[in-house]
């Protein structure tokens, strides 16, 4: 496909939506809207034992949700997505990682957006007041072990892609060393 036009049909400061006129492979034309919004990361809090949640009301789907820390965080200056991770931890959980190890990089619904999202595994935790957004005041955080995750899955509880697809990465990488063992 090649982009023959683009206009902004809407901004604001965290998303801007263009609509562009392509041209297909079999040159036909037709129109591809596209969201346009910063690269954000997701945390996986783990304190040796069970895994860090957070609850939220996500407006969207108009309901009560479990899923890992996640966000993005604007400065003047980029952050790296260790930086950003440690702020969404803190901010969202009140939590504090001593090691924070990137497990990879996903896109998020590239059919429709640009943006993708760095996976981060937070360990040697230690906690600490949190630091909520205003849309997140009524946010809930709990431990889970691993089997519980996958059951909120299964039951409908969790339901972000972004969080079942972090799962993917955390146990590609051996986490926890007997995640095997568990099923």
């Amino acid at each position: 496909m090649r982009r023959l036009s683009s206009r902004e049909v809407y901004a604001n400061p965290w998303m801007t939506l263009t609509e562009d006129e392509i041209e297909r492979r079999d040159g036909s034309t037709g129109h591809y809207a596209v969201v346009h919004s910063p690269d954000f990361v997701l945390v996986i809090p783990y304190d040796g034992a069970r895994y860090h949640l957070v609850e939220q009301y996500r407006y969207p789907v108009g309901a009560r949700f479990w899923e890992f820390p996640q966000g993005a965080v604007r400065t003047a200056d980029p952050l790296t997505p260790e930086e950003m991770a440690a702020i969404e931890l803190a901010e969202e959980t009140g939590l504090r990682a001593r090691r924070l190890a990137r497990l990879g990089f996903l896109h998020d619904g590239y059919g429709r957006s640009t943006n993708g999202f760095h996976v981060l595994l937070a360990t040697e935790l230690t906690p600490g007041p949190a630091h909520r957004e205003p849309e997140e005041q009524d946010m809930r955080t709990a431990a889970f072990t691993l089997d519980e995750i996958w059951d909120m899955i299964r039951d409908g509880r969790l339901t972000d892609a972004a969080s079942v697809a972090a799962l993917a990465l955390l146990e590609r990488h051996g986490h926890p060393p007997d995640a095997a063992a568990t099923r």
